[in-house]
C-alpha cells in the first residue's frame, strides 16, 4: 500500500506538464514545427532521451499528449501497439495509409479514435492553435516508431539523420553525418504497399463520436444510491462498467480500456477498489479524490477547464472515492490497464445500501435486481 507522500506524486496537474519540441526527427521540418510532445505515463515512443516524463512507473499502457499550431502536421509513422487519440480541444484531421496516397477523417472535441497497428498514420491540426490530443499507447514496451520514407528523406534534406539505433543526428548543429551503413532504413514503397489498406468505412468503426455515446445510468452498483448518480459510457475494450448491455464500440485488444465517466454536481463514485492501475483525466469540473494510504487518508482534487486538464494515476488495489465538488457535471476519461473485464470491489457499506434498494450484482459481476438473483439461488 502506498504512503500519502507516494500517492501525492501520482497527481499530474496540467500546469506541471513539460513538453519536448524535439521528440522526433520531424522537428526540423517547417510543416511540422513547433510540435509539443508530452509524456505523462511512460516515455511513449519518443526518440529524445531527454523527453520529460511525469510518471515512469509501468502501467501496462502509456499516456502522452501532443499539441501543434493550426495547419501543422505530424507526418506518416507506424506503431506496433495501439495508438488512441483522445481529442480534448480543437479539430483534427486524422490521416492513414500513405501507400502512396492517404485517407482521412475529421475528429472534434471529445471524439476518440483508435488507429490500428501496422498502418501508417499522421494528423493535422485544422482547428485552434492550442488544440490538444491525449494519446494512449498500448504496452510498457511499444516497439518504437517507424517513420515513413518521405519523412526520413525530408529530415535528411534538412540536415537531420536517424541512425539504426534511433539516435537523431543534427548536422546543422555541428554534429557529424553518420556513415551510410549506420542510417535508419525506412520501409520501401513495395513493402508499404503490402500493408493492409483501411477504407474510410473501416476506420469509421474505430472512431467514437462523443455525441453518439451510449450512457448507462446503471453502469455502477452505486449509481442509483442517493448522492451518487454517476454514468458510464464504454469506448475501448472491457472496462469497469457493470451494466450487462453496455458494450464498447472498439473491442479488439489494446492493453488498456477507455471509458467516459460523468458525475452530477454533488455526486460521487462511492468507496471501491480495482485490481488494476487506473488513470483519470478530468475534462470538466473539479473532482475530489479520496485514497486510502498506508499511513492515513490522502485527499486531493484535480480539475478540467479551458486552462487544461489534470490527471491522476490511482495504484492497483487502492480504495478510492471520486466526488464532484465543482459547479458543473464532471466529465472524466478513465483508462484502466489490461484487456480483461475489470471487476470492482465495493465497500461493505455500498453493498448494503444497494441491497436495501433491491440492487445487487449477479454471479458475473453485473448490476441486477436482487429479487431475480435471489430467486435463481
Amino acid at each position: 500500500m502506498n504512503s500519502i507522500n507516494e500517492l501525492a506524486l501520482r497527481r499530474i496537474p496540467f500546469s506541471s506538464l513539460k513538453s519536448s519540441t524535439e521528440a522526433f526527427i520531424d522537428y526540423c521540418l517547417p510543416e511540422c514545427r513547433p510540435k509539443f510532445n508530452y509524456a505523462l505515463i511512460g516515455s511513449g515512443v519518443s526518440q529524445n532521451p531527454n523527453q520529460p516524463v511525469n510518471i515512469r512507473e509501468p502501467h501496462g499502457f502509456q499516456l502522452g499528449g501532443v499539441s501543434i499550431p493550426h495547419g501543422k502536421v505530424n507526418p506518416a509513422h507506424m506503431h506496433f501497439t495501439c495508438e488512441v487519440f483522445l481529442c480534448f480541444k480543437g479539430n483534427w484531421l486524422i490521416q492513414w495509409g500513405f501507400n502512396p496516397s492517404c485517407e482521412s477523417a475529421e475528429i472534434g472535441e471529445l471524439d476518440i479514435v483508435s488507429i490500428p497497428t501496422w498502418i501508417y498514420r499522421g494528423f493535422k491540426n485544422i482547428g485552434v492553435d492550442d488544440g490538444f490530443l491525449f494519446t494512449a499507447l498500448g504496452g510498457d514496451k511499444t516497439g518504437g516508431v517507424l517513420w515513413g520514407p518521405t519523412t526520413v528523406a525530408a529530415a535528411q534534406n534538412n540536415g537531420v539523420y536517424l541512425t539504426k539505433n534511433h539516435q537523431m543526428i543534427d548536422t546543422t548543429r555541428g554534429e557529424s553525418k553518420p556513415p551510410e551503413e549506420e542510417l535508419f532504413e525506412p520501409m520501401s514503397a513495395a513493402e508499404i504497399d503490402k500493408l493492409k489498406k483501411w477504407s474510410v468505412a473501416e476506420m469509421s468503426s474505430r472512431i467514437v463520436r462523443f455525441n453518439e455515446l451510449q450512457w448507462s445510468t446503471a453502469g455502477l452498483l452505486d449509481s442509483s444510491l442517493p448522492g451518487c448518480g454517476a454514468q458510464v459510457a464504454a469506448v475501448v475494450g472491457l472496462g469497469m462498467s457493470e451494466e450487462i448491455n453496455l458494450q464498447a464500440k472498439i473491442t479488439n485488444a489494446h492493453g488498456v480500456s477507455i471509458e467516459w465517466l460523468r458525475i452530477p454536481v454533488g455526486g460521487q463514485v462511492s468507496k471501491h477498489l480495482l485490481n488494476e492501475k487506473q488513470v483519470i483525466i478530468v475534462k470538466k469540473s473539479e473532482v475530489e479524490i479520496h485514497l486510502e494510504a498506508a499511513d492515513g487518508n490522502y485527499v486531493t482534487s484535480i480539475a478540467g477547464n479551458e486552462a487544461g486538464w489534470d490527471s491522476f494515476s490511482v495504484p492497483s488495489k487502492c480504495w478510492r472515492i471520486f466526488k464532484n465538488i465543482g459547479t458543473e457535471e464532471a466529465l472524466i476519461a478513465v483508462l484502466i490497464s489490461g484487456d480483461q473485464r475489470k471487476s470492482i470491489t465495493w465497500s461493505d457499506d455500498v453493498v448494503r445500501k444497494a441491497h436495501d434498494l433491491g440492487i445487487t450484482k449477479d454471479a458475473n459481476g453485473y448490476v441486477a435486481e436482487k429479487r431475480f438473483v435471489e430467486r435463481a439461488q
